[in-house]
């Protein structure tokens, strides 16, 4: 019903921003990757969008790019998975390092999200396994191992966006094995960007 949805930015919640659109605000719900690009109330904004309606409820969902939609559409066709879960699914993995997950089959990694549980994350392997192109999946991408949900942890209470923490993970040379010293790192490439 609501495609897309261009306006201006009045308020940044949490999860969410109000979008004025031809005099009436608008709350989407965004992934937390959205709200850090945003750069702030005032500013024009233009986000593809998938509303969910309910019996005493009318949400809608936006996003950067037409992929970032198609996912989170693809990600509701799962048994268990609604659109917040697939909303904080969004935030915490790119689609690159979600495909590569569900390629190797490796549920640690989506059971990092919050709201996602083994079973769950067990589901979503399953389900997803045939409704995901996987083709563009790279075999090669280094999945979180637990050496770097660590730094990806402390980066993060540092308050760092886990798609920066993520980032810099990806720079850091795979032979430094230390927690302290991959956190060291990551921070210097953190402080150049």
């Amino acid at each position: 019903m609501i495609a897309s949805l261009s306006g201006t930015i009045q308020f940044i919640g949490p999860d969410h921003l109000v979008i004025k659109v031809g005099g009436v605000g608008v709350r989407v719900f965004v992934p937390k990757t959205v709200l850090e690009d945003v750069g702030g109330v005032g500013r024009s904004i233009m986000l593809h969008t998938h509303l969910i309606v309910r019996e005493q409820d009318l949400a809608l969902y936006g996003f950067e790019s037409t992929e970032d939609l198609q996912l989170f559409e693809v990600l509701l066709t799962v048994n268990g998975v609604g659109p917040k879960v697939a909303l904080a699914i969004l935030s915490t993995l790119s689609p690159e390092l979600l495909k590569s997950a569900i390629m190797r089959e490796e549920t640690a990694v989506l059971q990092r999200v919050p709201g996602i549980g083994k079973k769950t994350a067990e589901r979503m392997m399953f389900q997803l396994r045939d409704k995901l192109d996987l083709s563009q999946a790279s075999t090669n991408m280094p999945l979180v191992a637990d050496i770097d949900a660590d730094v990806i942890d402390i980066l993060t209470s540092l308050g760092f966006s886990i798609v920066e923490a993520q980032s810099a993970l990806q720079k850091l040379p795979r032979e430094v094995k230390n927690v302290d010293e991959r956190v060291q790192l990551a921070l210097q490439y953190l402080d150049q960007g």
